[in-house]
């Protein structure tokens, strides 16, 4: 691509004489920019990137993305930035600059003649990413966006990736208002959209769980009749918002038919779950190292992708026994004598009663200790679901629990105690950092601790210290 190819692009004008320049990459930070990379001003809430366009320059950008608005802001070099380039020629200016990424991630998503597979839910959609991205990856090329590159900036400057022409492109779409996702699907025009689950996730922006059912159903927006959405049979939420969708359903499930279904579920705690599963192209055994049903739906979404792509059966079984968690999302820690269960990446209500009920039907360990973060963004319901998080606690058997946070926390260890937990064996820490220090003192070799928590609560910091102090 160059400066010109992506000026006419996103409807912006650049000076001919740096029209012809190549470019490499685009940027939206200059402590990561490359070399002949674009660098995109971007105005966020905190820093506005037209104050960078000239750091940029100086760092080597083929050029700079900047608003109307903002172009007064920008401060050039007052030297040339090399022999016979004067300052402006690689200024690529447009009305606005988000807008425009996108407009260009649109363009290049269109150019690649890359399949895209977009997933959203409420839990497991990083997961379900990579589960997808793996399993295609049995036949054809596949690119999948970074981490949790998910949103209204990562998401194109994932899918301006695409300018090397991948067969498939697997990305997840994150949100945490209305309108959110229809601005992704719009921007990604997904073929074939999977829809996890629904959950008590961003509570503090929406009125209820229904609201939030309202506002991940965008993920069906401006679906062709040859499109393709893979729904969790077992999730009514899901169901009721699928009956209309405009293009083909395939639905995957646990405890309902569903066109992949998985039967004969055997739960193998923290070495993960095993089934049968049943599909229009057959049965299958499968067995996956990924802990909890709640990866085994992962998998069988994962799965339906790959069978609408005629991936193998055989090869689809044999990736599901070789999977490894998403860093911090369900990894399995092993040192010392004591094994962790790292969930520390992030955390709500569906995601962490599935992680309880995972070690709750663990018996192999002399105790159970669970470290759990407060859930952020959950509003006026923050203290009932913590509440009912802490009875959940107490339920698995948990031994130990260390509740972690602000006054969300102290109701998990309220719960836990109204549900029968001794209070001797509930402790509070308001950072992970003393949280750390508890646990460093309470856990034991043989023990099996859980450690869960929203991102904004650390909880990583616990799982760090335990590994250095068992190593």
């Amino acid at each position: 691509m160059t400066l010109g190819t992506i000026a006419a692009a996103m409807g912006g004008t650049v000076d001919a004489a740096g029209a012809g320049r190549d470019v490499r990459g685009f940027s939206i930070d200059t402590r990561t920019l490359r070399p002949g990379d674009v660098f995109f001003a971007i105005r966020g809430d905190r820093f506005d990137g037209h104050a960078f366009v000239a750091d940029a320059l100086r760092a080597g950008a083929a050029g700079a993305v900047v608003s109307e608005e903002g172009l007064a802001a920008v401060r050039l070099p007052s030297t040339p930035l090399g022999p016979g380039t004067p300052d402006t020629t690689g200024i690529i200016v447009v009305a606005d600059t988000l807008l425009a990424l996108q407009q260009l991630a649109t363009h290049v998503r269109r150019e690649s003649g890359s399949t895209v597979v977009a997933v959203t839910g409420s839990a497991g959609k990083s997961t379900t990413k990579e589960i997808t991205a793996e399993f295609l990856a049995a036949r054809y090329q596949v690119f999948r966006n970074r981490g949790n590159l998910n949103n209204h900036i990562g998401l194109p400057l994932s899918l301006l990736e695409l300018r090397n022409r991948p067969d498939i492109a697997v990305v997840e779409l994150g949100m945490n208002h209305f309108g959110e996702i229809s601005t992704l699907v719009r921007i990604s025009e997904p073929e074939v959209r999977v829809w996890t689950n629904v959950g008590p996730a961003h509570l503090e922006f929406f009125d209820s769980v229904d609201a939030i059912a309202e506002a991940k159903s965008e993920i069906m927006d401006g679906a062709r009749s040859g499109d393709l959405l893979v729904a969790n049979a077992d999730d009514d939420r899901v169901m009721r918002h699928a009956a209309h969708f405009a293009g083909q359903v395939r639905t995957f499930g646990i405890d309902r038919p569903a066109d992949v279904r998985a039967l004969a579920v055997k739960d193998l705690g923290v070495d993960g779950v095993s089934a049968m599963v049943r599909t229009a192209a057959g049965d299958v055994e499968l067995k996956t190292p990924l802990p909890g049903t709640a990866n085994l739906a992962n998998v069988l979404a994962a799965t339906a992708v790959a069978l609408r792509f005629d991936v193998p059966l055989a090869d689809i079984a044999t990736r599901a026994a070789n999977l490894k968690p998403v860093a911090r999302r369900g990894e399995v820690v092993r040192c010392g004598g004591l094994t962790i269960v790292d969930d520390s990446y992030n955390s709500n209500p569906k995601a962490l009663s599935g992680a309880l009920a995972m070690i709750g039907r663990e018996t192999r360990f002399a105790r159970r200790v669970a470290v759990i973060g407060e859930m952020l963004e959950l509003g006026e319901t923050a203290e009932e679901l913590h509440r009912d998080a802490g009875a959940e606690v107490a339920e698995a058997g948990v031994a130990v629990l260390i509740a972690v946070g602000g006054p969300a926390a102290r109701a998990i260890a309220a719960g836990a105690s109204d549900t029968g937990m001794p209070p001797s064996n509930i402790y509070y820490a308001a950072t992970s950092a003393k949280a750390a220090d508890l646990a460093v003192t309470l856990v034991k070799a043989g023990d099996l601790v859980l450690v869960k928590g929203s991102r904004g609560v650390r909880t990583e910091v616990v799982v760090d210290r335990l590994k250095a102090e068992f190593a």
